[in-house]
């Protein structure tokens, strides 16, 4: 058995890469604060579950809460691993692991660690593929 056996996602090659890069650049724009970047990772009308830390039916409410929740915080890393697309009817779902650092800004506080998944529903526009719907799930630590 090969180790680099593809598993077919039903999604062309570039669609993958496409999707893998929007994945990236989400956790990119957390990080380095670039609000535009964030903006064009979702559709306006995009539908956003994050659990206990709200719920968001357009793109600019979502960027404001993100924008105001990480202008308190010091630096921060958000990492995705471990993605698995599917296409699916309509567009395609992405399936990815998040684990975020949260320092404080004072770099004197603790540091944050959420730990979770995302669950994406994604479509291609004009623009290049975006995230149409997510849901957060929190890994929980004990």
């Amino acid at each position: 058995m090969s180790l680099h056996r593809r598993i077919d996602s039903g999604l062309s090659a570039q669609d993958e890469r496409s999707i893998n890069a929007l994945l990236i650049a989400y956790a990119t724009a957390i990080d380095t604060r670039d609000w535009a970047l964030f903006r064009s990772c979702f559709t306006a009308d995009c539908k956003t579950d994050y659990g206990e830390f709200g719920n968001w039916t357009d793109v600019s409410t979502l960027t404001d809460y993100m924008r105001e929740a990480h202008s308190r915080l010091g630096p921060t890393m958000h990492r995705i691993s471990n993605i698995q697309l599917s296409g699916a009817q309509g567009g395609a779902t992405a399936h990815c692991y998040v684990d975020a650092l949260l320092c404080q800004m004072n770099n004197d506080g603790p540091v944050h660690r959420g730990i979770g998944s995302y669950e994406d529903f994604l479509v291609r526009t004009g623009d290049g593929w975006k995230i149409a719907r997510r849901i957060f799930k929190p890994m929980i630590l004990e």
